[in-house]
């Protein structure tokens, strides 16, 4: 076991969109792979966790991307965007976190919940209201772990893997 250290969590930037594309397919695919077949997992990672996207994502301010580092090791990372309406949410001031992501590796270190920290503290500052996410229904470790922080289900959504799949999926929010 590596000796604990404290995380560091810096902002991403354009040099690191293709290790957000590797980081982003290593963690999905523990927690969605078995999800839909493989064609559509393949074709929603071809899709979604592209180098190409990620450049795109990085350099639109709307987005923030952040990296976790353990013992100066890429842990995971998250993305929020800041004054994001759900019809499930009354908060104008509303922050979405799109992905909350951590490699297996570092799991039950309380990685997770250091980065959900920094978000909460970064949502605080921009004045937001709450942040709220979507969360599979069968993930239940991201639940567990996001009830452990304090979110409330507030409705349900069907994310959409392919035009021929979708996922119910939880709305969770969490007052700030």
């Amino acid at each position: 076991m590596l000796p604990r250290k404290t995380p560091t969590i810096t902002k991403a930037t354009q040099k690191d969109a293709a290790m957000l594309s590797k980081l982003s397919v290593a963690a999905f695919l523990p927690a969605h792979g078995h999800s839909a077949s493989k064609e559509i997992i393949d074709a929603y990672i071809a899709a979604n966790f592209s180098e190409e996207n990620f450049k795109a994502e990085l350099s639109n301010t709307k987005f923030q991307y952040h990296l976790l580092y353990y013992n100066d090791v890429i842990a995971g990372f998250s993305k929020i965007v800041f004054n994001t309406g759900n019809p499930n949410i009354k908060a104008e001031n509303s922050t979405k976190m799109e992905r909350l992501y951590l490699l297996e590796e570092f799991y039950h270190l309380g990685l997770g919940k250091e980065l959900m920290h920094f978000n909460i503290t970064l949502a605080k500052e921009y004045k937001q209201a709450c942040i709220w996410l979507f969360v599979w229904v069968e993930n239940t470790k991201a639940l567990a772990f996001y009830k452990k922080t304090g979110f409330k289900n507030v409705g349900a959504h069907d994310f959409v893997l392919s035009p021929t799949k979708t996922n119910p999926n939880h709305v969770l929010s969490l007052e700030l």
